[in-house]
């Protein structure tokens, strides 16, 4: 199931409507973020394969980021940009951006409260508290645990770092587009897995109409392609194996109208396939990927997307907080 960009005149009212929204980042801001955050995060590699496609495919590694994922890019441009209160900083995290905050919090040398829903399975659990984070249960789902995050900020005066719609966040995810172009120039196609939507607003804000840039999201977790076919962020559900990171109830208000601007398509797939998607990266390329790590996989291995003729596809595998046990047994 794939929504697509509207076409003729309805794309230049969404543009026009776009362009009437104040855009707090751009090119400009996200290469600023690179250069600010070099010292704290690894220049993750690439790899050229073969993956369902006849055409080439090109794989981010942003797996293999500090603490196992694409946040702490975000996590440490929105803590290097603000003065860091003596109450340190907090933030709701279905694992991976907690585990991203707690990182950098150790590494700038504050505290940390990470807020985390019922469902957060118990390696990422693990993950956030190996770095030194107060971890709280904050309620039954990642909107809940914001909410009760937000209560707590009010008492301690800890600055919030929001695991999406912030723009000092946006730009530090946007680096991952960076660094893919500069290592892998010429792709026409970037699958990218969406939750909130900071790893595809920024990327989408980096390449700017360059490269088609497609949303990929589980069929249970349909934020961005509820979002798009709306017209505006709206209440989606939240369900099934990549919950806990691509769980957002709502897509971010900030990245949406480059969303409405810049990706052409927003395509949904099935936890079964995401699951094959895992077994597959670890079969092929003995990489460990979560389910959400592997969600944009499973859209070209599912056939969900399929690339044009003369295609140059490349694939963000973005988080590998997983039980190995899980996959590879």
């Amino acid at each position: 199931m794939a929504l697509e960009r509207p076409k003729g005149k309805q794309l230049v009212a969404d543009v026009f409507a776009c362009q009437r929204q104040r855009v707090m980042f751009d090119r400009k801001s996200i290469a600023a973020a690179a250069e600010r955050i070099s010292p704290y995060v690894r220049h993750t590699p690439v790899l050229q394969c073969a993956l369902g496609s006849d055409s080439p495919v090109t794989l981010k590694l942003e797996l293999l980021q500090y603490a196992g994922s694409f946040k702490p890019r975000g996590a440490f441009n929105r803590m290097l940009t603000t003065p860091l209160p003596a109450a340190g900083v907090i933030a709701a995290s279905g694992g991976n951006h907690g585990a991203a905050v707690a990182c950098a919090a150790r590494v700038l040398g504050v505290v940390a409260e990470i807020f985390v829903p019922a469902a957060t399975p118990q390696a990422k659990l693990a993950r956030i508290a190996s770095y030194g984070a107060r971890v709280v249960r904050g309620g039954e789902t990642y909107a809940e645990a914001l909410v009760a995050s937000r209560v707590r900020q009010a008492e301690t005066g800890a600055l919030e770092i929001h695991a999406y719609d912030h723009e000092d966040v946006l730009a530090g995810q946007g680096t991952v587009g960076r660094e893919f172009e500069q290592d892998a120039p010429g792709l026409t196609h970037i699958l990218v897995a969406t939750g909130g939507g900071g790893l595809i607003g920024g990327i989408a804000a980096w390449y700017a109409g360059s490269a088609e840039i497609v949303s990929v999201e589980p069929e249970l977790c349909p934020t961005l392609h509820d979002a798009l076919k709306a017209g505006q962020p709206v209440a989606a559900p939240v369900g099934g194996i990549a919950a806990d990171s691509l769980g957002a109830r709502q897509a971010g208000s900030l990245m949406f109208p480059i969303a409405q601007r810049f990706v052409s398509q927003a395509i949904l797939v099935t936890d079964d396939a995401v699951r094959a998607a895992q077994r597959r990266l670890w079969d092929d390329f003995r990489l460990i990927a979560e389910p959400g790590g592997a969600v944009a996989a499973a859209a070209l291995l599912s056939g969900r997307f399929v690339p044009p003729p003369n295609a140059r596809v490349g694939v963000v595998v973005c988080g590998a907080n997983a039980d190995p046990a899980t996959i590879a047994a």
